[in-house]
């Protein structure tokens, strides 16, 4: 009885990843019909994770990667999706570990997640260090798949309470003349330790008309 009430659990709880809304898109005002979630985010991730050994053919565990993928937002559970203009890295490992913790519970698996978690905090491990450029890669193309379908207001009135807006890095790429998706994955490149292959996507999709790939031809 107990290990199906672990099951049905953690379920639930991770089921809260469906509706919690991801902040980012939320602090920018992003203006379209549904945003994403952070249970979209991780799926995108996964999905990610899938091409890009597909193309580039990493040496790493693929499967462990998707299973560090999977669990890797599990803190925001408790936490939610915190910002890196809202709180340090720091205090957010932090405040996540503990918050795992209450996640996990009692699952038999309890230390391989909490260990996988660690691992991808710490981003020592290909598998870690390819998992983590997956995971802000996603977020790049997310936004310039808003920037092709949503509608963002630049100005100051339209961003006027989000902090990220009134950052020296963002406000100098905006400063430039860069759109929305511009900004923010020019903003990533420069930030995150992105090799050779991320930084090649993230550029090449910055360059492409979106809507000739979003749609799967019918067999006639």
């Amino acid at each position: 009885m107990k290990k199906c009430e672990n099951v049905v659990k953690y379920y639930l709880l991770c089921n809260k990843l469906k509706n919690l809304i991801r902040t980012g898109w939320k602090d920018w005002n992003v203006q379209s019909d549904r945003l994403e979630s952070v249970a979209e985010h991780i799926y995108g991730v996964q999905m990610l994770a899938i091409a890009m050994k597909s193309e580039f053919d990493y040496d790493i565990d693929l499967q462990k990667v998707l299973y560090m993928l999977a669990v890797h937002e599990l803190e925001e559970i408790c936490i939610g999706d915190l910002t890196l203009f809202q709180i340090s890295k720091e205090e957010k490992e932090l405040l996540g570990h503990q918050a795992v913790e209450k996640v996990i519970g009692d699952l038999a698996d309890k230390d391989t997640i909490r260990n996988l978690i660690l691992e991808f905090d710490e981003r020592k491990t290909p598998e870690a260090k390819f998992a983590y450029q997956c995971d802000k890669l996603e977020c790049d193309l997310q936004s310039r798949v808003y920037d092709s379908t949503a509608t963002i207001d630049l100005s100051y009135d339209g961003q006027k309470n989000n902090s990220a807006y009134l950052s020296e890095d963002v406000q100098k790429l905006l400063g430039a003349g860069k759109s929305f998706s511009q900004m923010w994955m020019e903003f990533g490149r420069n930030r995150y330790p992105y090799d050779e292959n991320f930084r090649s996507v993230s550029e090449c999709a910055e360059n492409l008309n979106l809507q000739e790939f979003q749609s799967v031809e019918k067999e006639s």
